[in-house]
């Protein structure tokens, strides 16, 4: 039995089903970044984490085991997300609660407060990656695995998160 608890890409229709089937190793080897598949791992180990109560340690030894094909450069950068998001996590959290007017994080839905607190971790760990790139990824992201609602929860999170800390200290 294992304890990894894995997030899929919602499902819009049988077509889409067939096709993500039938297009899936070439649209992950071909034109999904290494950026990009990074970002949608680290938001799947904070949602093991965070659902699955496991410590981080617990984490990262069940997922690689079942990801053990990543690539070093896609692996790299998520494991350095996943510390950020992790080592630093009150402080994420404040930031996004700040934020999220009238949202406790508790209250959000799983998959989008990983994916908030995976975009926050980015622009603390990386501040040189511009912040509307950040969001924009954070954004495919919720639409590949999240509610086509939580598309503005999450941009309009992180744009408000982003301003702040473009502020001078």
């Amino acid at each position: 039995m294992t304890d990894l608890i894995v997030l899929r890409p919602r499902q819009s229709g049988a077509n889409n089903l067939l096709c993500s089937k039938l297009n899936h190793h070439f649209h992950n080897n071909f034109f999904m970044g290494t950026r990009r598949k990074s970002r949608e791992l680290v938001l799947q180990m904070l949602f093991q984490a965070d659902m699955g109560k496991q410590t981080v340690d617990h984490v990262q030894r069940t997922f690689w085991a079942e990801h053990a094909g990543t690539s070093a450069d896609v692996r790299g950068f998520a494991e350095d997300l996943f510390r950020v998001a992790t080592d630093r996590g009150p402080e994420i959290d404040k930031l996004i609660e700040r934020h999220a007017e009238h949202w406790r994080m508790e209250r959000m839905a799983a998959v989008d407060r990983n994916l908030l607190r995976a975009g926050v971790a980015e622009f603390l760990a990386y501040p040189e990656t511009p912040r509307a790139v950040v969001i924009n990824e954070s954004l495919e992201i919720a639409r590949k695995f999240s509610s086509l609602e939580s598309v503005q929860f999450v941009n309009g999170v992180l744009d408000s998160v982003a301003k702040e800390l473009q502020k001078p200290a």
